[in-house]
C-alpha cells in the first residue's frame, strides 16, 4: 500500500528531524509521543476543561472532562400571532433529560507505556466539540510502574464510574460511548467486553482505532508493514513485554479480546483501522468475530496511513476527515440512543 503524499511528507521531515523513530526504550518512546502531540494542529475550542480525580478501588484515577461549547443562538424569528390556547398537556418526563449531555470516555493511545492527558488532546477536544459531548478522558496507569492488569482496572473502573455518575457531570448515563486508539483500543474493547451485562446503564456504542487485540499476531499486515512506519513489530513486541511484565499471561481475555469465546451482546462498534498498519489483520479478524456473534460493527480502513494516524491532523487532510469521521460516528450513535 502506497503511503498518502502528505504523510511521506510529514514522514520525512520527521526522520530528518529525528523524530521518527526512536529506541526501544521507555524513555526514548515517551519523548517520541511528545513530539507526536505537536503535530495536532490549532488547538480545537470547547466549552470548558476540568481536571479531577475519579474514585476507584485501587485509588483515584486522573481524567479531564471536556465540555462543548454552547451552541449559537439562533436568529430570533420574526413575530407570528398569538396561537390558539391548547388544552392541557401531560409532562414529558423526558424532557430535563434531554439537556444531559451524551458522554464519550476516551482511553489514548501509547502501547500502554507511554501517553497522558496532554498526548491526545487534540482527539478529545474534536470530538467533544464536533459530537457535542462531554468527553472524559483517562489517565490510567501506565508501564513498566504498573504492569497489566492496572491499565485495564483503571480503565473498566473510569468506565463504571461515568455510567453510574454521569448526572454529577452533566451527562446522560443512557448515551455512554467508549473512544480509543491503539492501546487505548484494546481497553474499550476489554471493557465493552466486560460490562456488557452489567446490570443498569451500559456503553451504547465503541469507536476502536487500530486496536491491538491479539498477542500472538503472525498475520499477513505483521509481517509486510514489520518495519513500519510508525509502528514496528519489533516495537509491538517491546511494547507488550514491557506491559504484561515478567508475570503477564498474552492469553488473557483482558489482554487479547479476540481470543473470547464468545463475544455475544457486545456493544455496537466502529473500527477504524490504517491500511499500512502491523495491526490491520487484528483489527479485520476481530470485526469478524464481533459479526459473527451478531455484533453490528462497520469497518473502515483508512487508504495510505499508517498507525497513529490521528496524530497528524495538522498535517494529514486523511486524518483530519478520519477524525471527524469518528466523532460523527458518535454523535450518531447517541442520536440513535
Amino acid at each position: 500500500m502506497t503511503l498518502d503524499p502528505q504523510v511521506r511528507e510529514l514522514l520525512a521531515r520527521l526522520t530528518d528531524e529525528g523524530g521518527a523513530g526512536g529506541p526501544a526504550t521507555v524513555a526514548g518512546q515517551r519523548a517520541q509521543a511528545a513530539r507526536f502531540a505537536a503535530l495536532a494542529g490549532p488547538t480545537v475550542r470547547v466549552g470548558r476543561v476540568d481536571d479531577r480525580t475519579v474514585p476507584t478501588a485501587q485509588g483515584p484515577v486522573p481524567v479531564r472532562v471536556y465540555t462543548p461549547p454552547e451552541p449559537e443562538p439562533a436568529p430570533e424569528p420574526e413575530p407570528e400571532p398569538e396561537p390558539a390556547p391548547e388544552p392541557d398537556l401531560v409532562p414529558d418526563p423526558n424532557r430535563d433529560q434531554d439537556r444531559a449531555l451524551p458522554v464519550t470516555v476516551f482511553l489514548h493511545g501509547g502501547g500502554w507505556v507511554l501517553g497522558d492527558l496532554d498526548s491526545q488532546d487534540h482527539l478529545a477536544r474534536v470530538v467533544c466539540a464536533r459530537a457535542r459531548c462531554l468527553v472524559v478522558s483517562v489517565d490510567y496507569r501506565l508501564a513498566p510502574e504498573h504492569p497489566f492488569p492496572a491499565a485495564v482496572d483503571d480503565a473498566e473502573a473510569v468506565t463504571t464510574w461515568v455510567l453510574d455518575h454521569a448526572g454529577e457531570l452533566g451527562g446522560d448515563p443512557e448515551r455512554v460511548a467508549l473512544f480509543g486508539e491503539s492501546a487505548g483500543g484494546n481497553l474499550a474493547a476489554v471493557v465493552a467486553q466486560s460490562l456488557r451485562s452489567r446490570p443498569g446503564p451500559r456503553p451504547v456504542f465503541q469507536v476502536l482505532v487500530h486496536p491491538v487485540v491479539d498477542r500472538a499476531d503472525d498475520s499477513e499486515s505483521m509481517r509486510v508493514h514489520a518495519d513500519g512506519p510508525v509502528l514496528t513489530a519489533a516495537q509491538m513486541d517491546w511494547f507488550w513485554e514491557t506491559y504484561l511484565g515478567p508475570d503477564g499471561d498474552g492469553s488473557d481475555l483482558r489482554a487479547s479480546p479476540l481470543r473470547s469465546p464468545d463475544l455475544r451482546g457486545v456493544t455496537p462498534a466502529l473500527m477504524m483501522s490504517a491500511a499500512v498498519d502491523p495491526l490491520l489483520d487484528q483489527g479485520i479478524r476481530y470485526v469478524a468475530a464481533l459479526r459473527a456473534a451478531g455484533g453490528a460493527v462497520d469497518h473502515v480502513v483508512v487508504p495510505g496511513v499508517p498507525h497513529a494516524f490521528l496524530s497528524f491532523t495538522g498535517h494529514v487532510d486523511r486524518s483530519r476527515r478520519a477524525l471527524e469521521d469518528v466523532a460523527d460516528a458518535l454523535a450518531s450513535a447517541f442520536a440513535r440512543a
